[in-house]
């Protein structure tokens, strides 16, 4: 069995819309029978952060280039963090990738 990959939601203030996003995601990661590890926090933790994906708005993709983060970690950036066809067509495709 595979291990699970930790994927961190990321936005502003680690509340709202990381934790609406994480949401939709596990739905649509329940509908494809996948089962990863599942978390949110705020974008001043991420340079810390010990994850395989990180899932974010597109509109905080500069702040992240601001950051030393660990290469190996993915990033995904949504344009809208709730669409469940955009979650799928970006992030499982990465979920997929680092599965094998």
């Amino acid at each position: 069995m595979a291990k699970k990959l930790k994927i961190y939601f990321i936005c502003g203030a680690g509340l709202g819309s990381s934790l609406a996003c994480q949401m939709v995601t596990e739905d649509v990661l329940n509908r494809l029978g996948l089962e990863e590890d599942l978390e949110h926090e705020a974008i001043s933790s991420s340079p810390g952060l010990r994850t395989d994906i990180i899932v974010s708005a597109e509109n905080f993709k500069t702040q992240f280039e601001k950051y030393e983060l660990d290469s190996a970690i993915k990033m995904v950036y949504l344009h809208n963090i709730v669409d469940e066809k955009e979650i799928e067509a970006k992030l499982v495709p990465v979920i997929k990738e680092l599965s094998n």
